[in-house]
């Protein structure tokens, strides 16, 4: 009998912070390393991601190529219970499945953050995005409080692990993904920095650095590319292949489980 798949969920209740661009790029990069990968959208109303794997099958009928992917659909049920079917369906042949949540908060979005294997949450380098994790002290910066999204996460972690050795599920990998990160200010940074290291002691997540603010990010949108789309995107200059690289450390960072056929091509 096949595992379920691996769940990625990207979850973060503040809009703005990359969470799509970063999920629909993750997807695609498992799927070129031979993972089979399928895509859940839990925000019927802007629907970003499964929109952009919609302009993405465009583009391979448009141009008759093909391009990696996977299912993908987006959520418009109203129960747990229905959420819960669409991903054993998508997911009935798949390595991963990829929850793409919405910018605010949604009893859904909780549900799939709490039954994730791997959480990712990503937020853009400030002490606005901070608060929803953690909030600081304004003269010192030190870390007051959890906020109470962190306190979810962390007391479905707890639940989870006292549950591993019963019924063989695994633990939560809590990844904290810093976008947009600018190196100009120097002070904010150190500040950021030292404030997420405490709060990672504390709560127990891990800290990846992502995507930085690049205009290409938006332009790729009405083709459905991805910057690992090779030979499809004309000629890139020197900040474009940064970003890909860039998207190749967090995927490798995120440390998933390959399954041996994508270990296999990727080697």
């Amino acid at each position: 009998m096949k595992a379920a798949p691996h769940r990625i969920v990207f979850a973060n209740e503040k809009g703005g912070t990359g969470k799509s661009t970063t999920a629909v790029h993750v997807a695609v990069a498992l799927a070129y390393q031979g993972a089979k990968v399928a895509a859940i959208d839990l925000d019927p109303r802007q629907r970003t991601l499964f929109r952009y794997f919609e302009n993405r099958i465009e583009t391979q009928k448009r141009r008759g190529i093909e391009l990696p992917g996977g299912a993908f659909g987006v959520f418009t049920g109203d129960s747990v219970e229905a959420l819960e079917e669409q991903a054993a369906e998508l997911g009935q042949d798949a390595d991963f499945i990829v929850f793409d949540t919405p910018g605010r908060d949604d009893p859904f979005a909780r549900h799939a953050a709490t039954q994730a294997d791997t959480l990712v949450t990503p937020m853009n380098d400030s002490f606005v995005d901070f608060d929803l994790i953690g909030q600081v002290d304004a003269e010192t910066f030190k870390v007051r409080r959890l906020s109470f999204y962190a306190e979810l996460i962390w007391e479905a972690r707890k639940a989870r692990a006292m549950k591993q050795l019963q019924e063989a599920r695994r633990e939560m990998d809590w990844v904290v993904v810093r976008n947009r990160v600018q190196h100009t200010d120097a002070r904010n940074q150190r500040r950021i920095d030292q404030a997420l290291t405490e709060l990672s002691k504390r709560v127990g997540f891990r800290v990846a650095h992502g995507l930085s603010e690049r205009v290409i990010y938006r332009e790729l949108f009405p083709s459905g590319l991805t910057l690992l789309d090779k030979g499809q995107l004309g000629e890139l200059g020197t900040s474009h292949l940064v970003a890909r690289q860039e998207l190749r450390t967090l995927v490798a960072n995120l440390h998933l489980p390959m399954p041996d056929a994508a270990r296999s091509k990727a080697a």
